[in-house]
């Protein structure tokens, strides 16, 4: 039985017949269409890659405008940064990025408070003091608003904002009940951390330093310091460091930052490698990444460098080290679990993020931990457990901060949870991801801020683009499969399911690019076909039917008008040969020569594997396992789809490369999979009508032993090991004779089977009707895509108390 049992059929209609040259003028039509449409935006976020842009940062300015000169106490170090917070006032009488979310009035208080501090200190600027206390003075009760989004340490750094203020002689307008609210909370975070004695406190203490006053230690968090200078590459930190130890590293980092940035600092910097690393993941996610390659590709070459040295942006961080370890990982680069022993659940707590319990980094080791390869891998396994188990507890703690609004990181958990990487299919993936893609992301560390390279418009204008580009390609490739079904006469056999949607939805959700047409087409119609002939050898065919068909294809160069065979035969013989010949000849133009020899035996394996399992029913013959799978495997259908395609995508790949070890182990490897999952799912209907199925065979052979229970266990182990072997051949380059294009493809068919059988009852009609219709019908709208998410953050906003103006 193969895949296409899963699911129930989706009616679609046919057009009149047509040449099919018509649907591939089209498609060239488009093909060159595209690259003209796309060009700007294209070229817009290429220059992106050349240069990480971070907003500025007030909050972190004012420390460093509040750093004394060693030269003369009474006057700054870096006048030049007191000018740009006297310049850089916002209207309302604040200080912090523009357009801020509403949400974000806790940061604009603790921003502006800080600018007032750096002003009073050097008795500058007495007009924006004023209008920067109004400010407050409007907006203080948001302090009380739990909805608000807090910055990192805000009850320690705010309060201590305030007592300072009030040594300066500034008459806050602060009541006195909410002040010594703070004041009294602020207190018990620093009895709990000091309680708790563990390094994640230590860090987090050292990392808000400029907030701990009087009572912190500055000669021990000096070990925080990183080579350039800085601690936790945080100007605010480093500067308050400074301020106390008069540390010339420190020094040379902030002047460093101040000759990049000009008069004002980021709230943190470096940040390139993340941000370069996110912009590719997004591109990925988005489905535009292959517009962009030899970008990528020189990115991925510096980060895996840096990974090599041991480079500390990339180890100290979680969320940069899981993020870098899945896409040098996913994208060949040869790189070692082990640096997430530092990371493991026991030692998490012990860094900053874990201790602020950062929903973020945790998403990030879950998605990591996804990629393993190797059977020694045990902290991959380990660390996909905790992180699944805390990502799925709706109370857990570590849903305490996360970098970005709640609504968005709230749809990052839904979404990593519900579609692990072997089961996301690029389509749907792409199509999620713009729908949740804000392009006007605002990240929270101690202060708020903004970066192109981390979201903007243009990349999701691309990716809208692009999509529906994509798809009205898809639209005319599956009309013109509709008339090629209606004008072979697939649909005059009444045993066979017309599954030409799905068939189709499964290659275009994958391999969805204009270029790939040829390899599109293919995939569907021998999905198609090998629907059909499942069902012939399964309940549609006699037994002479079934050799019948054996021996034409064997054949081959028969006229079919001549042989005395049933009309069933004659259709889908000459569907398969007319199909077959299609491929060969559309596999000059890439191959240079015609493999329909190569596909015709391809065909021949699959009935004869298919024949063997119905004689092993007519004559009531139990085989072993082994027997079984070994002859399971094929007959699992998956061949016909996915071999001939391998000469469609691309890469040469010679008749030696074709029938290497290598590429068979592939092939294996993903129809034992498939095969396995498939028997799982569909063990109770095929026991209730007498037919073969692992599932089965495993109980009846286990001598009482196994249980159902016990033998599924067992085949879900099967299929995991499998999968995992298949990423490792797939990721593995060195020796590898077949090409990382062609080797995509078995874990594309990998990633349609999981998310079919994703569910123990498989994926629903109403679910795949929605599936097949957001990728092949449904065109993505930009203006909407905007409108929602400004729909999204109103909503979210919406429930924040309300302020003065």
């Amino acid at each position: 039985m193969s895949l296409s049992r899963l699911i129930t059929p989706l009616f679609c209609s046919s057009s009149t017949s047509a040449d099919s040259l018509v649907a591939a003028s089209y498609v060239k039509e488009k093909m060159e269409s595209t690259s003209w449409c796309l060009a700007d935006s294209k070229e817009k976020i290429r220059k992106m890659f050349n240069k990480v842009e971070l907003s500025i940062s007030s909050y972190d300015t004012a420390w460093v405008a509040m750093i004394t000169s060693p030269a003369s106490p009474h006057n700054p170090l870096f006048p030049q940064c007191v000018n740009w917070l006297l310049a850089n006032q916002l209207l309302d009488g604040s200080w912090g990025l523009p357009d801020r979310h509403p949400l974000l009035m806790n940061d604009a208080l603790l921003s502006t408070l800080a600018c007032i501090l750096a002003l009073k200190q050097w008795g500058v600027g007495e007009d924006q003091i004023n209008r920067g206390l109004e400010f407050i003075e409007s907006n203080i009760t948001s302090i009380k608003d739990e909805k608000q989004h807090l910055p990192i340490g805000f009850g320690i750094n705010f309060p201590s904002l305030i007592e300072y203020a009030q040594n300066l002689g500034i008459n806050l307008p602060i009541g006195a009940t909410l002040l010594d609210t703070m004041v009294q909370n602020r207190e018990i975070e620093l009895q709990r951390g000091t309680e708790s004695n563990s390094e994640g406190w230590r860090a987090y203490q050292a990392y808000v330093s400029e907030g701990m006053l009087d009572s912190q230690d500055w000669k021990t968090i000096i070990k925080y310091q990183r080579k350039n200078g800085s601690l936790f590459n945080s100007p605010a930190t480093t500067a308050a460091v400074f301020q106390r130890l008069k540390n010339a590293e420190c020094l040379g980092y902030l002047q460093s930052v101040l000759e990049k940035f000009g008069n004002a600092v980021p709230t943190t910097h470096p940040l390139d490698i993340y941000a370069r690393l996110c912009m590719i993941d997004s591109l990925e996610r988005l489905g535009i990444n292959h517009h962009f390659k030899e970008e990528i590709r020189s990115v991925l070459d510096d980060t895996y460098r840096f990974w090599v040295q041991g480079v500390e942006d990339i180890f100290l961080d979680p969320t940069t080290c899981a993020m870098a370890f899945r896409i040098l990982r996913l994208n060949g680069y040869d790189v070692s679990s082990d640096p997430f022993y530092q990371y493991s659940e026991d030692k998490f707590g012990d860094s900053l993020k874990g201790y602020l319990k950062d929903v973020g980094a945790v998403i990030e080791l879950y998605r990591a931990s996804q990629t393993i390869i190797h059977p020694d891998e045990s902290i991959l396994v380990r660390q996909s457990l905790w992180t699944k188990q805390l990502l799925k507890q709706e109370s857990s703690p570590y849903r305490l901060y996360a970098d970005k609004l709640r609504s968005y990181v709230d749809q990052e958990v839904k979404d990593v949870l519900s579609f692990p990487h072997h089961a996301n299919l690029e389509r749907l993936l792409n199509r999620r991801s713009m729908e949740y893609y804000n392009v006007e992301e605002t990240r929270i560390l101690k202060s708020s801020y903004r970066s192109c390279n981390l979201a903007n418009q243009e990349i999701l204008k691309l990716a809208a683009e692009d999509f529906n580009i994509c798809q009205s390609i898809h639209i005319e490739e599956l009309k013109q499969l509709s008339r090629w079904v209606v004008e072979s006469r697939l649909d005059k056999l009444t045993f066979a399911r017309q599954k030409l949607a799905y068939c189709y939805f499964s290659g275009a959700a994958t391999l969805f690019s204009p270029e790939l047409s040829d390899a599109r087409i293919s995939w569907a119609k021998n999905g198609v076909l090998t629907t059909v002939v499942d069902d012939f050898y399964d309940v549609g065919g006699s037994e002479k039917e079934l050799v019948d068909l054996i021996q034409l294809v064997e054949k081959w160069d028969v006229d079919i008008n001549t042989v005395s065979c049933s009309e069933t035969v004659k259709i889908i013989f000459s569907a398969i040969h007319s199909t077959v010949c299609e491929i060969g000849e559309r596999s000059v133009k890439r191959q240079g020569r015609n493999v329909k020899n190569n596909v015709i035996k391809i065909w021949l394996d699959l009935i004869q594997s298919m024949y063997k399992e119905a004689e092993w029913l007519r004559t009531k013959t139990v085989p072993t396992i082994d027997e079984y799978m070994e002859n399971a495997y094929v007959s699992f259908a998956l061949g016909p789809i996915v071999l001939p395609a391998l000469y469609l995508v691309g890469p040469k790949l010679s008749d030696e490369d074709a029938e290497s070890h290598e590429l068979n182990h592939l092939y294996k490897l993903m129809s034992t999979c498939g095969r396995v999952l498939n028997d799982i799912h569909s063990f109770k209907r095929e026991s209730e009508e007498g037919k073969l199925n692992a599932l089965g065979l495993l109980i009846a052979h286990g001598n009482g032993v196994f249980t159902a229970e016990d033998a599924i266990e067992k085949l879900k182990g099967t299929a995991e090991e499998k999968r995992t072997e298949l990423l490792r051949l797939i990721l593995h380059e060195k020796g590898s004779v077949v090409p990382r294009d062609c080797k995509d493809l078995f874990w594309k068919m990998i990633k349609v089977l999981h998310l079919f059988y994703l569910k123990d009852d498989g994926f629903t009609s109403n679910e795949m009707y929605s599936s097949v219709k957001a990728v092949i019908k449904d065109p993505v709208i930009f203006d909407e895509l905007l409108a929602r998410q400004q729909n999204l953050n109103y909503v979210e906003a919406s429930n924040v108390m309300p302020q003065s103006s």
